[in-house]
């Protein structure tokens, strides 16, 4: 431990932190978005979840704000000031392969799980990257390759360890603190640190993944032929259409199934675009199945591709788009995470054009969804007005105060909101 850092003193011993100046100090404040560059006042590196828990007092005794950042990936604000609690130490994996469960610390990411899965031939719910921690993505709905067919990720936890604003750490699931177990699922981060997550995987050993690239010049006949195309395909089936900025159109797919089933189903969406210049698509382990996303600069779900939302996407310039399919078990509704019902979502890495923007105020719901949320000040609108009443409700139950008001936060019901 660096001799000139700070410490916190915890039930077990001495928890390493550090205030500005301190060496380490700059290699645990940072998130992954560039543009952000926090100055919180003490950095709290924890390794167990008694480091946890003294960290949660110490805010509560130097009247700290308090902000939790485990890999940085889920980092939207930057918490000057604030107490910053690091979990990315506190890595590990324990997988039951007879039950067909994982359970995690905070700072696992899902590439660790899929290591420790893939020799029984077991799957998580992960998302787009090995990188992306597992907690955060969990808490904000996680959605996956696999959500068509299993849900979201939210949706497999079976038992979430946390601490909550009073420093107590809790057990959540279906039988005790069932209220906060729901919340946990889907609602993000506002409830407490999660200190550790039970999950179902599956047996899913291999799939049919990858991704074919096409000219993008017929990108509006071909999301014409996919609003279609998407009621007959199974739930096995996910796909995603990405137009990039090289003029190039991408389809993105995964199918957990027999693989000369999956691409004779793909078969007639690869003919509406045309000959392909690259193709990925093999059979492959899921560990390594992995296909990126899109930054969601905007981001809202739609009922359909109309003509005009249609044409407007295929037109949109300097900018890359990404309409994926939903529906399938992700309207499963099991927990907090909401707008499940809408069948596409459509995400643009920049603001669009006005022409766009009205096609997407005309077809769409105006929701979003914590995963691809970057603006905290729009949190409700990832959510029913039912759930995030009972949300509100349940942070009101845990934190009246309001102790976790950092990035996307639940207002407790007795907390009166800005207009």
């Amino acid at each position: 431990m660096p001799m000139s850092c700070a410490v916190v003193a915890g039930p077990r011993g001495m928890t390493t932190s550090f205030r500005p100046g301190d060496p380490g100090y700059d290699d645990y404040r940072k998130p992954l978005n560039p543009e952000l560059d926090p100055r919180p006042t003490l950095v709290v590196r924890a390794e167990t979840t008694d480091d946890v828990r003294a960290a949660v007092r110490t805010a509560h005794e130097q009247s700290l704000p308090f902000a939790v950042q485990a890999t940085g990936h889920g980092t939207h604000v930057a918490h000057d000031g604030a107490l910053l609690l690091n979990t990315s130490a506190m890595t590990s994996v324990l997988v039951d392969p007879v039950r067909r469960v994982a359970r995690v610390a905070p700072g696992t990411r899902w590439g660790d799980v899929l290591r420790a899965a893939a020799p029984f031939g077991l799957a998580p719910l992960s998302g787009s990257s090995p990188d992306v921690g597992v907690t955060g993505y969990t808490v904000g709905g996680g959605l996956g390759w696999l959500a068509r067919a299993h849900g979201l990720a939210c949706d497999s936890v079976l038992r979430a360890q946390v601490v909550t604003a009073d420093g107590v750490l809790r057990t959540a699931d279906a039988d005790r603190h069932p209220d906060l177990f729901w919340a946990l699922r889907g609602g993000g981060g506002s409830f407490g640190v999660v200190t550790g997550l039970e999950f179902r995987l599956y047996p899913i050993p291999a799939v049919l993944a990858g991704a074919v690239t096409f000219d993008r010049s017929r990108a509006a006949d071909v999301l014409a032929f996919y609003r279609h195309w998407i009621d007959r395909i199974p739930d096995a089936l996910s796909t995603a259409i990405v137009l990039t900025r090289d003029n190039t159109m991408t389809i993105k797919a995964m199918y957990a199934g027999d693989a000369s089933d999956g691409r004779r189903l793909l078969s007639p969406l690869f003919t509406a675009a045309g000959p392909a210049v690259t193709d990925t698509m093999n059979v492959l382990p899921y560990a390594d199945a992995a296909m990126g996303g899109t930054f969601a600069r905007t981001f809202d779900q739609v009922t359909t591709l109309d003509d005009d939302l249609t044409a407007a996407l295929a037109a949109e310039p300097d900018c890359t788009v990404e309409i994926r399919h939903w529906g399938g078990r992700i309207a499963t509704d099991e927990g907090a995470a909401a707008h499940r019902d809408a069948p596409l979502s459509v995400i643009l890495d920049r603001v669009p054009t006005a022409t766009t923007a009205a096609a997407l105020t005309r077809r769409g719901h105006g929701s979003s969804f914590l995963n691809f949320l970057p603006d905290p000040s729009r949190t409700a609108t990832a959510f029913t007005a039912a759930n995030w009443s009972t949300l509100r409700s349940v942070k009101a139950a845990y934190d009246p105060a309001n102790f976790f008001s950092t990035g996307h936060t639940v207002p407790p019901t007795t907390v009166t909101q800005a207009a």
